[in-house]
This record gives structure tokens, C-alpha cells and sequence, in this order.
């Protein structure tokens, strides 16, 4: 076939959005910050989500390219929701004004798509999104072919060396194993536009995806003795089982009376098996009255539904103070936490979006958030680096007047608000904000959510991660081990002695890790130490970081506040 009309760009971008979807969690694993950063795999989803939205029943060629155009920018999250905007509102650029798309309209879209990307960056960095769509461009430009269908098998097979190739430009990658988690999205792009012409998918290279989705994000927790029902069921359990004729069936029944959504399926001595339940001992117990479980996984559903709320549309998320509606200068910030949220409230924000890590808000979401705020004039706090390119994109958007401090955590979001004047002047105060943000040393406490290599150390999935200034700087043995370890040993073994040490090693690793992140982010000359607890702070962590700051920096001053933020029991800022 020699040319697509509206209906086949329509279908392919449908498809495109169906492989998306279908590796999703994927390309979310391919991420080398072995921290719940960036979600490439559900921000590319997220964009193209918008974009179907928008596509509707359009017929004629204009109208896919408005809806492109319109959709990708309005849906777009984190860098690569907005990469991939750009380079679909590039494309969609030349879909205007042509009844259909031929080879060389695709040699002209691809060239423009990759020029529009990269001046879309400020810091390009090659083995990335951005060397996959030029280099596949230039594969494409030296080949003169009119054949639309041959020119795209040529497009997806260039797409793949290129992304194969990724690991040799960016010594991130090659350390983590793995491709550019954004090329293979866009790879996935290529391959819907061959399937919607050709008539047949390219087979998609398994061995690049397969390596990401073995590395599960599972976490493991401490189930405790406390007996629940079996409403609002936490955790998922799974595992293989080897075990005789009959096994999966008796399973199943002993499982009715401790859980629902199960499913075990199999035969001949092999099942696989799934439940939900709150009962983890029973659920595994079952299983070995049975036969053998092995390769048994846990999931805590309770904080994997947190993190995809947040995921969803997000916008206002509380009344401002009355006296911020009046002001002439309004400031609107992305976060997380009731707590933290409340802070940004009573330092007059007028307007919160949640956000954060792993939940980056659309640019659509924070362009709702502005056009809600009262001020004609906005200061935008991103608290993240990821956000910061949407944020980028509002001035074009509204009639207000937008100015984006491009804070990097919710720390810096809060320590810039020093620098806030209700009435001031936008334009020095955004430039006094982003000086007061960037003079704020900042940590972040969280837990590896797969195993890596970083130049300070090899991580193990669990393990407690100090993150200073967004780059790993400790690593703490796993809380998840430790406890995991005291369960096993409580439920089988009956030890309760060799349990309580294993529970008392857990917490003192998360003790261990917090004042070793202190100790790298608080310098001796420093005069105020912020420090935000999260979900999955405790007590005696919180308390102990008390103490070492009184012994080790006691010319701090130590400012404690309940954040409540999801993924981070604790946030550091100290200046």
C-alpha cells in the first residue's frame, strides 16, 4: 500500500495505544532509577489515552490531525508523555492540508518529528527517545522507496537496531541491563503504523521487553497477626504448585473460606494459582497442604491502589485560605500528602495538584488547576522533575500570565514559597523563589522497587535508597527481608525468638538508613533541617534522627512535620 487515508491514521494510533497498554508495566520496568520514578510505560498511555479522546469518529485528515495535535498535549505526563506529545504534534502537522499520508509524507513527518523533540529538550541526551526517532528518520530519508508498507518495515527495523543500540550511548543503561525505556515505547509506534499498512505486526523484540518484566515491583510486607475479613481485601498472593492429581481443586476450596478472586489453573501435577486475601499464612499454608508452592510472590493492594488514584485526574484538590483568592499573584504546586498538602494551603497557594513520583499530572490537570486559580498571574511550583516539562507548556495554553519555578522536590516547592508576595512583582519573585529553591539541600528516604547497580553499590529490591539531590547516595539492607524473614520464621519454623531479632533488624535498618541520608544532606554549617514523615515512617526512625542531629549538627534546627506523602517516609531539605 502506497498511502494512508484518515480512517488507517485513526486505526494505527488505536493500535498504537493497544500495544501500549499491553506493555505498559513493561517499559514502567525499564526505568534504570531503581526508585517509582518517571513511569514511562503509563505516561505513554496516559497521552495516548487523551489522543483517542479527542479522535472520536473524525473522518477527514485535518480533523485526526487537530485531534492528535490537541489530545498528545492535553494528555501528556512526565518527559515522556511530552517527548511523545512532541513528536506526535510534529507529525500531525504534516497530516494537515493532505487527503492521506504517502512515503515521503512519512519521510518529511518523521525529519520533523525528531528537529521538534529535540529542540523540545534543553539538554539532549543521545541513547535516549531522541536518538531512536532521528535515527530511524535518517534510515528512512536515505532510502527513496514509494512503497508506504516497505518504507515502514525499513522505519520499525532501523527503530529496533537503534534502541539495541542505546545501552553503548548511555552508560546508565548498559550498568542497569536494559534499553531506553522511551525508545521502546516509540518502537511500539513503528510497529502499529506496519501492522495498519502491511496487514502484520512486526514480531516485537522479547528479549529487550522480557528483561525489564522480570524484574517484578512486588512488595513484600509484614502480614502481623491481626485477624480481618474478608472485605477490602490488601494483599495478592501467587504462586506455582507442584502437587498430585486434585491439588488446584482442593486449593480453590480450602481458599473459598479466606479470600475471593481466585483462580487456579492447570493440571497434571502443575497449577498456577492467584487469590486475594488478607490472610497471607493461610493463603501459603493451604498451598504446602498441598504440595510444593514455589516462585510465591506478595502484593500489597493497598498501596498499589494508592499510587494509581493518584494516577487518575487530578486538579484542585482544596479550598485556598480567603485571603489567597485575593491575591494578584497566584501560585499553584503539585504534591502529595494531606499533610504536605495543607502546608502549600497555609502558605497561600491557591491551588494543588496531586502529583509527584510516579504520578506525574497532565498537562491538562495542571492547566485546570490554573484556569481554577483566581490570580491572573500564576507562579507554577512542577516539585518534580518530571513535571517541569508540562509545566513548561501552560503559557501557550491560557490567557493568564505563567511563571514556572522549576522546583525539583515538594521540599524546595516549600522552601521557595519564602520568597512568595501575594502582591509583588511576578517576574523577581519567580526569579527570588527559584534562587530560594535552589540554595535548599534535599533528601529522599524510599525503598528499591527492583534489584540495580549504582556507583555507590549494588541495590537489592527492598532495600532502603537515600537519595540525595536525585541521586542515590545509601543503600540500607531491606526492611522487606527482615520482616519477610521474621514472618517465615514465626508461621513455619515457630521460632519467635529468631522472628523478634529479625523484626528488630528491620527496624533498625530503617533507623540506620535515615541518619545516613542525614549525615549526607546536612552539612555542619547548616542552620534549619526540614524534615517531612511520610507513609511507612516510624516512630523510633523519626526519633533517632532527632538525636543525631542534637549530637551531630547541633547548630540546627530541626523542623518536623507530619506529610503524610505516599512511596517516601521521609523528606529532608536542610540549608
Amino acid at each position: 500500500m502506497s498511502e494512508m487515508r484518515a480512517a488507517m491514521v485513526r486505526g494505527a494510533l488505536r493500535r498504537y495505544l493497544g500495544l501500549l497498554r499491553e506493555q505498559q508495566e513493561a517499559l514502567n520496568r525499564l526505568n534504570v532509577y531503581p526508585v517509582p520514578d518517571g513511569d514511562t510505560g503509563s505516561n505513554m498511555v496516559a497521552t495516548m489515552e487523551s489522543v483517542d479522546d479527542h479522535l472520536g469518529h473524525s473522518r477527514k485528515m485535518d480533523e485526526v490531525a487537530e485531534a492528535v495535535a490537541r489530545g498528545s498535549l492535553m494528555g501528556a505526563q512526565g518527559n515522556s508523555g511530552i517527548i511523545l506529545s512532541q513528536i506526535l504534534r510534529a507529525m500531525a502537522s504534516t497530516l494537515e492540508g493532505r487527503e492521506a499520508l504517502d512515503a515521503a509524507g512519512l519521510r518529511e513527518a518523521l525529519s520533523g518529528a525528531s528537529a521538534a523533540a529535540y529542540q523540545a529538550v534543553g539538554r539532549p541526551v543521545e541513547g535516549t527517545i531522541l536518538t531512536v526517532l532521528r535515527e530511524t528518520a535518517e534510515a528512512i530519508a536515505a532510502d527513496d522507496g514509494d512503497d508506504l508498507a516497505v518504507v515502514l518495515g525499513a522505519a520499525y527495523r532501523a527503530a529496533e537496531a537503534s534502541l539495541r543500540r542505546t545501552p553503548d550511548l548511555l552508560p546508565v543503561l548498559a550498568e542497569a541491563g536494559v534499553v531506553d525505556a522511551g525508545g521502546a515505547g516509540l518502537l511500539l509506534l513503528f510497529a502499529a503504523l506496519a501492522e495498519e499498512v502491511g496487514g502484520a505486526r512486526p514480531a516485537l523484540p522479547s528479549d529487550l521487553l522480557s528483561a525489564a518484566a522480570d524484574l517484578g515491583d512486588h512488595h513484600v510486607h509484614d502480614p502481623g497477626d491481626a485477624e480481618h475479613g474478608v472485605g477490602d481485601l490488601r494483599y495478592e498472593v501467587m504462586f506455582l504448585l507442584d502437587g498430585e492429581d486434585g491439588a488446584g481443586d482442593r486449593l480453590k476450596e480450602a481458599w473459598a473460606e479466606i479470600g475471593d478472586s481466585i483462580v487456579v489453573v492447570g493440571g497434571d501435577g502443575d497449577w498456577n494459582c492467584h487469590i486475594h486475601t488478607d490472610h497471607i499464612g493461610a493463603a501459603i499454608e493451604a498451598g504446602i497442604a498441598e504440595g510444593r508452592p514455589h516462585r510465591i510472590r506478595v502484593t500489597d493492594l493497598l498501596e498499589q491502589a494508592a499510587a494509581e488514584e493518584i494516577h487518575g485526574p487530578s486538579g484542585p484538590v482544596f479550598e485556598p485560605l480567603p485571603e489567597a483568592r485575593k491575591a494578584r499573584v497566584g501560585v499553584v504546586a503539585v504534591a502529595a500528602g494531606d499533610g504536605v498538602v495543607e502546608m502549600f494551603r497555609q502558605y497561600g497557594v491557591q491551588a494543588v495538584v496531586v502529583g509527584g513520583q510516579t504520578m506525574n499530572p497532565s498537562v491538562g490537570d495542571l492547566l485546570a488547576a490554573v484556569e481554577a486559580a483566581h490570580a491572573k498571574t500564576i507562579i507554577v511550583l512542577p516539585d518534580n522533575k518530571n513535571v517541569i516539562p508540562a509545566a513548561e507548556q501552560l503559557d501557550a495554553l491560557t490567557k493568564k500570565t505563567i511563571h514556572v519555578v522549576p522546583t525539583r522536590s515538594v521540599v524546595q516547592g516549600l522552601a521557595s514559597l519564602i520568597g512568595y508576595e501575594p502582591n509583588g512583582d511576578a517576574e523577581e519573585m519567580a526569579a527570588a523563589m527559584a534562587d530560594a529553591a535552589a540554595q535548599l539541600s534535599t533528601g529522599e528516604m524510599t525503598t528499591a522497587v527492583r534489584d540495580a547497580r549504582t556507583p555507590v553499590g549494588g541495590i537489592r529490591r527492598g532495600d532502603w535508597l537515600g537519595v540525595v539531590d536525585g541521586k542515590v547516595r545509601v543503600i540500607t539492607r531491606s526492611k522487606q527481608a527482615g520482616r519477610l524473614q521474621a514472618w517465615l520464621e514465626r508461621r513455619l519454623l515457630g521460632s519467635e525468638r529468631a522472628a523478634a531479632r529479625a523484626g528488630r533488624r528491620a527496624a533498625a535498618s530503617e533507623r540506620a538508613a535515615l541518619v545516613a541520608l542525614l549525615e549526607q544532606v546536612v552539612d555542619p554549617d547548616h542552620e534549619v533541617v526540614t524534615l517531612l514523615a511520610g507513609e511507612g515512617s516510624e516512630p523510633a526512625a523519626t526519633a533517632a534522627a532527632a538525636a543525631w542531629l542534637a549530637a551531630e549538627r547541633p547548630g540546627a534546627e530541626l523542623q518536623l512535620a507530619d506529610g503524610g506523602q505516599p512511596l517516601y517516609p521521609y523528606l529532608i531539605g536542610s540549608e
